[in-house]
């Protein structure tokens, strides 16, 4: 597919981030995109700044942690405008789960969200596309997966899963005309990393951010990790013996 080639896009956890500029990013390309999110008001906001452009995003109010609604709403979209040709899985939570002072509330709605939310979401209309014979679903990971990091179990499990359920999605799907992409970025200068404390290698802004992953999307990529200096560091920590790992990762933060 090229940029021209998708017509629609949904693109969840759509009111700030990089879901945000992800949904204007499609949109100043021609996209009608269905930007969805909990906060109504953050999604006016993003239609009439994409009008600026000539660009048409829907706002639609959706809590991905509600996953059957969700399933429901995002095939009343796809039915709607003749079938979705986009999905991007981009809704997350990022809660602290320390096992010392762990709260099985926060581990919850990370899984939700995180979990259950995304696979709901990129499962709704999987059937449909298979019968189309076209279609991409993208899922919005982290480099946070390659390895549990301190203080964020659940995070880190939440996006593991992200990446072995879309992998299993591409094996079952080779050779058809859906594609299936897993974008996993590092640290990027947004919401959810506004409270951190610790320190940030190779923090990107957003705007860049968003760029690297919509070109990402349009090539097709299987897998993409992005700052690819973080991602070089993240895939060698995958060697480093479990001894040393928690020596080290222990006292990252």
């Amino acid at each position: 597919m090229t940029e021209m080639s998708y017509r629609t896009a949904l693109v969840t956890g759509a009111s700030s981030g990089l879901g945000r500029g992800l949904a204007l990013w499609l949109g100043k390309r021609g996209v009608k995109v269905y930007a969805a999110a909990r906060r109504r008001a953050h999604l006016e906001s993003l239609a009439q700044e994409a009008r600026a452009f000539g660009a048409h995003i829907e706002p639609v109010e959706l809590d991905v942690s509600h996953a059957d609604a969700t399933v429901e709403r995002v095939r009343e979209l796809d039915t709607a405008c003749e079938g979705l040709d986009l999905v991007v899985a981009n809704a997350g939570v990022g809660k602290q789960t320390n096992a010392l002072q762990f709260e099985w509330a926060d581990a919850k709605q990370v899984m939700d969200v995180n979990v259950t939310g995304a696979v709901a979401t990129l499962s709704a209309v999987l059937p449909r596309m298979v019968e189309r014979n076209r279609g991409h679903l993208v899922g919005v990971s982290s480099l946070a997966s390659c390895r549990g990091l301190p203080q964020n179990a659940a995070y880190s499990a939440s996006k593991a899963f992200l990446n072995t359920f879309l992998e299993s999605l591409r094996v079952d799907l080779h050779g058809t005309g859906v594609r299936i992409t897993c974008i996993k970025p590092g640290f990027v200068k947004t919401e959810m990393t506004a409270n951190i404390r610790h320190l940030m290698p190779f923090l990107l802004e957003a705007d860049p951010a968003v760029e690297l992953m919509g070109r990402a999307i349009l090539r097709g990529e299987a897998e993409y990790g992005f700052p690819w200096q973080m991602d070089k560091v993240v895939g060698l920590s995958k060697w480093v013996p479990n001894f040393l790992f928690d020596a080290v990762a222990s006292k990252v933060l």
